[in-house]
């Protein structure tokens, strides 16, 4: 029963969001061997002043050892002055 979350800024519109759910899905079907009516896929929008505290420092700085596959390539707790 896969749950997919996808943080994201707001503004994408509802087009953009049903096209990137069909392609998730659809993706997770295909890998994972699931039945597509198992998969469930939310948005949560945080905005941009928001983000770093409420998405990069829980969701990425203090996951725990193993969990995040995929690191970004930027902090926005580090400065570059």
């Amino acid at each position: 029963m896969p749950h997919i979350v996808v943080k994201l800024y707001p503004g994408r519109t509802e087009d953009q969001k049903q096209k990137l759910t069909k392609a998730i899905a659809k993706n997770v079907v295909e890998i994972a061997g699931c039945e597509d009516s198992h998969v469930s896929v939310v948005f949560e929008e945080t905005t941009p002043e928001a983000w770093p505290e409420e998405v990069y420092r829980p969701d990425i700085l203090e996951m725990k050892k193993g969990k995040l596959y995929k690191k970004p390539g930027y902090n926005p707790f580090e400065t570059n002055e």
